[in-house]
C-alpha cells in the first residue's frame, strides 16, 4: 500500500502542509490506522478504501481536473498571443528587445492566469512566482537594453560626424605629449640612476621606480589618446556593445538566480511513494533524468550511455580491437590464434577493456544514484533542480571533479595500464623462448625469486644485498656531506658565503651524466685517479678500480655521496636560515655547548622540515639506474656468482633493465619489479608515517 506523508519539505528543510487535499486526507487516515485500536482499524481501513475508490469524485480532484482543462486552453491561447505580440513588435525594435518584450508579455499573462489558483497546487505557486519575478525584472532589463542601444547609435553617429580639423589638432597634441612624456621619463630615470650611484637607493628601488615612471607615462598618454574624438567614439561603441552583450546576459542570470531561490523554497507534490524510476532505468543513463524532468542533464547522460554501449562494451567484447579479443583475449593470451598474433597485445587490449568496463560501471552507478536521489527528494517534496541550478552546482561544488577528470583519464592510460600490464606479465612465462606467444604460469616466477633458483632467481638475493648496502651508505653519505656543508656555510665566521654556496651547488647544477662519465674515464685502468690511488697507497699489485668489485663499489658510493650532497645542502640551507636566532641565544644563556645546540636545536628542526624529502632520497637511490649504467655498466662481472646476466655493481633496477631489454626475460623482470615496488612503498610509508612532520601539524 502506498504510504503518503502528511507534510512536505523544500530543498532547505522547511516544512509545508499539503495543498493536495486528497493526499492530505489519505495520509491522515494512514496515520490513524497506525495509532488505532484493533476495533477501530477496520472502520478506518474501510473509510480509506472508500476514499481511494472515489478518488476521481473527490472535490479537490474534481477542482484540479477542471483547472487542468482550463490550463490547456490557456497555454494554447498563450502560444497564439505570444506569436501575435512578437509579430507586432517586429520592425519596431531590435531583435534583442523584441525577444525580451515578448518574454515579458508571456510571463505577465501567466502571472495573471495562475494568481487565482495559487492555493490549488504548489506547482501553481511556483509558476506564478516565477512569472512575477521574470515579468517585473525583465521590465528593468528592457529599459537598460533600450538605453544602451540608443547610446550605441549615438556613439556610431559621433564616429561619422566628428570635426576632422579638431580631430587632427588633437592628434598633433598627442604627438607633442608623447615627446614631452618621453623626455620627462628619461630625466626622471636618469635622476633615479644618479641616486643609485650615490647609494641613496637600492637596485630594487631603482627598478621599482622605473616601473612606476613607465606606468605614469602610459596613463598620461592614454588620457590624451581618448581625448581624440574618433578614438573616444570607438571606445564608446566598444563599451556599449559589451554592455549589450555581457550586461544583458548578466541581468538574465540574476533573474534565473532569483527564480532558483524560489524553486528551493517551493515544494512539489507527486502521487508516487516508491522511487521506481531509478531501478527501471539504471541500464540506460539519461532515461531516468528524462522521467525526472531534467532534460538537459539527460543529454549529458545519454552521451555517456553512447560511450558505454557503442565504445566500451563492444571493445570489451572484442570489437574494434587491434589484435586482441577484449577481455576474452586477456584470458586466452592469443592461444590458438594466428601466427602474427602477439600475447602481449592481447594482454594490453584486455586490460584496456577492463578499464573501459570500469568506466561503464561508474557511469551506470552515478546515473542510478542521481535518479534515485532526485526521486527520493521529490517524494519528500523537494523540487528537482532545473538546468540553471544544476549548472551552477556543477561549476561550484563539482569544479574539482571537472578539473580532475582529464587527469584521471590520462592517469588510467599512462600510469595504471602499464602498471597492470607489469603485474599481469609477472604471472606469465614471457622469456626468450616465448616472445610472441606466452601463457599464464601463476606464481612460478615469484617462487623462483623467493627460493633463489633459476637463471634470474639465483643472483637476485646477492644483488638485493648490494642494492640495500648501496642505498643506505650512498644516501647517508650524501645527507652527511650536504648537511655538514650547510652547517659550515651558515656559520657567521665564514666569509664569502655566496661563493661557497655556489661551489657546493655545482654537483647539482652540472648534469649528472657528465660528472659520472668524467669520473668513469678517470677511474679507468689507465685513468689519472687510478694512478693517484696506486701512488698514494703504494699497493703491491696495482689496482684497477673498475675491475675490482670492492673498489668499484666504494667509488660509486663516494661519487653518489658527492652528487647527492648538493640537493641536501640546498634543503638544509633553507631550513637553517629560517631557524630563529633567539633559540641559540637562549641555549647560550643556559650554558649549552656547540654540540648540544646542534643536537637539540639544529638537527630536530632540520629533520622535521626535510625528513619526507630525505626518505625520498633513499627510494631514489634504490632505483638510481644512471650512475650504475654510465660508470661501469654494472661491472666488473663475476659469472660464477651472478651468472651472465648481471655484474658486481648492478642494482636491482639495472639488473631488471638487462633482463628485459638485453636478454628478453620480461616476465621474471616484471616479477622482480613488483617485489621491489612493494618493498619501496612499504619503506616510504613507514618512513613518512614515523617522521615528525607527519605526526605534528607544526613544530
Amino acid at each position: 500500500m502506498a504510504i503518503y506523508q502528511e507534510f512536505l519539505y523544500d530543498d532547505i528543510g522547511n516544512t509545508y502542509e499539503r495543498k493536495n487535499l486528497y493526499f492530505k486526507e489519505v495520509s491522515k487516515l494512514q496515520e490513524s490506522i497506525k495509532s488505532a485500536t484493533p476495533e477501530q482499524k477496520s472502520a478506518v481501513k474501510a473509510e480509506l478504501k472508500e476514499l481511494k475508490r472515489n478518488k476521481n469524485k473527490h472535490s479537490y480532484n474534481v477542482e484540479l481536473h477542471s483547472f487542468k482543462e482550463n490550463e490547456k486552453i490557456f497555454l494554447k491561447e498563450l502560444r497564439e498571443k505570444t506569436k501575435s505580440m512578437k509579430a507586432s513588435l517586429k520592425g519596431k525594435h531590435s531583435r534583442r528587445v523584441t525577444i525580451l518584450k515578448t518574454k515579458q508579455y508571456r510571463f505577465q499573462l501567466k502571472e495573471n492566469f495562475y494568481q487565482p489558483f495559487k492555493d490549488l497546487t504548489y506547482d501553481n505557486v511556483l509558476i506564478f512566482e516565477e512569472a512575477k519575478i521574470k515579468s517585473e525584472q525583465l521590465k528593468h532589463t528592457i529599459i537598460q537594453v533600450e538605453e544602451n542601444e540608443k547610446a550605441l547609435e549615438s556613439a556610431k553617429k559621433e564616429l561619422h560626424s566628428f570635426d576632422e580639423v579638431y580631430n587632427a589638432k588633437k592628434k598633433d597634441e598627442l604627438k607633442v605629449l608623447k615627446a614631452f612624456e618621453k623626455e620627462k621619463f628619461n630625466k626622471a630615470k636618469q635622476a633615479l640612476k644618479e641616486k643609485k650611484k650615490s647609494g641613496l637607493i637600492s637596485e630594487k628601488a631603482l627598478s621599482n621606480g622605473i616601473v612606476e615612471l613607465k606606468k605614469q607615462r602610459k596613463e598620461n598618454i592614454v588620457v590624451q589618446y581618448y581625448d581624440i574624438p574618433k578614438h573616444a567614439a570607438k571606445e564608446k561603441i566598444k563599451s556599449y556593445r559589451y554592455q549589450l552583450r555581457k550586461g544583458t546576459q548578466r541581468e538574465l542570470s540574476v533573474i534565473e538566480s532569483n527564480v532558483a531561490d524560489v524553486r528551493r523554497k517551493t515544494p512539489t507534490e507527486v502521487s508516487k511513494t516508491i522511487p521506481v524510476n531509478a531501478f527501471l532505468t539504471f541500464w540506460l543513463p539519461g532515461l531516468g533524468q528524462v522521467l525526472n524532468g531534467q532534460w538537459i542533464k539527460s543529454i549529458l547522460f545519454f552521451v555517456m550511455s553512447a560511450f558505454a554501449y557503442f565504445v566500451a562494451i563492444p571493445y570489451a567484447l572484442g570489437y574494434s580491437n587491434f589484435q586482441g579479443k577484449g577481455i576474452a583475449g586477456l584470458i586466452s593470451l592469443a592461444e590458438g590464434g594466428k601466427k602474427l598474433d602477439r600475447s602481449l597485445i592481447f594482454m594490453i587490449e584486455g586490460i584496456i577493456a577492463i578499464f573501459l568496463i570500469i568506466f561503464t560501471v561508474v557511469i551506470l552507478v552515478i546515473a542510478f544514484k542521481d535518479v534515485l536521489s532526485v526521486e527520493k527528494k521529490k517524494i519528500k517534496g523537494v523540487r528537482p533542480k532545473n538546468w540553471f541550478e544544476t549548472k551552477t552546482a556543477v561549476f561550484e561544488e563539482g569544479f574539482p571533479y571537472l578539473v580532475s577528470l582529464p587527469a584521471l583519464v590520462a592517469i588510467v592510460f599512462i600510469v595504471l595500464v602499464p602498471i597492470a600490464t607489469a603485474i599481469l606479465l609477472s604471472f606469465t612465462n614471457m622469456d626468450p623462448n616465448h616472445q610472441n606467444k606466452f601463457e599464464w604460469i601463476g606464481l612460478a616466477n615469484y617462487k623462483l625469486i623467493a627460493l633463489g633458483e633459476g637463471i634470474a632467481g639465483g643472483p637476485f638475493w646477492n644483488i638485493l644485498g648490494w642494492t640495500l648496502i648501496w642505498t643506505i651508505f650512498a644516501t647517508s653519505l650524501a645527507i652527511a656531506i650536504g648537511f655538514g656543508l650547510a652547517i659550515l656555510a651558515n656559520n657567521e665566521r665564514i666569509k664569502a658565503k655566496t661563493f661557497f654556496r655556489a661551489v657546493y651547488l655545482l654537483p647539482w647544477a652540472v648534469p649528472a651524466f657528465i660528472t659520472i662519465m668524467f669520473f668513469s674515464i678517470m677511474f679507468s685502468r689507465n685513468g689519472i685517479l687510478t694512478g693517484y690511488l696506486n701512488n698514494i697507497f703504494n699497493f703491491d699489485t696495482p689496482i684497477a678500480v673498475k675491475d675490482n668489485p670492492f673498489w668499484s663499489r666504494v667509488t660509486l658510493i663516494s661519487l653518489q655521496g658527492w652528487l647527492g650532497s648538493a640537493y641536501v645542502f640546498l634543503l638544509s640551507t633553507g631550513v637553517l636560515q629560517a631557524i630563529p636566532a633567539d633559540l641559540y641565544e637562549a641555549a647560550q644563556i643556559d650554558g649549552a655547548t656547540a654540540w648540544q645546540k646542534l643536537r637539540k636545536i639544529t638537527l630536530p628542526i632540520v629533520l622535521f622540515q626535510t625528513a619526507p624529502l630525505l626518505v625520498g632520497q633513499y627510494t631514489f637511490n634504490f632505483n638510481n639506474f644512471s650512475i650504475i649504467y654510465l660508470f661501469n655498466g654494472g661491472g666488473p662481472f663475476n659469472p660464477s656468482k651472478y651468472g651472465n646476466l648481471a655484474g658486481s655493481t648492478d642494482l636491482l633496477i639495472s639488473y631488471i633493465f638487462k633482463l628485459t631489454t638485453q636478454y628478453d626475460y620480461q616476465a621474471i623482470g616484471a616479477a622482480i619489479t613488483i617485489v621491489i615496488s612493494l618493498g619501496l612503498m612499504l619503506f616510504a610509508f613507514i618512513g613518512f608515517k614515523n617522521s615528525k612532520a607527519f605526526k605534528e601539524e607544526k613544530l
